[in-house]
């Protein structure tokens, strides 16, 4: 069995996904706080 050196794995992958989840994230609830702001203004 290979040794673990702490450190050497490559998380590029894994920090891009991490990034996207994020805006996604935040868009998302942008989105929703847009509509609440709407319905709210309308009275709906």
């Amino acid at each position: 069995m290979a040794e673990h050196e702490h450190g050497s794995m490559n998380i590029e992958v894994q920090e891009k996904t991490f990034t996207g989840f994020i805006k996604a994230s935040t868009w998302v609830a942008g989105v929703s706080i847009f509509i609440l702001i709407v319905l709210a203004l309308f009275r709906t």
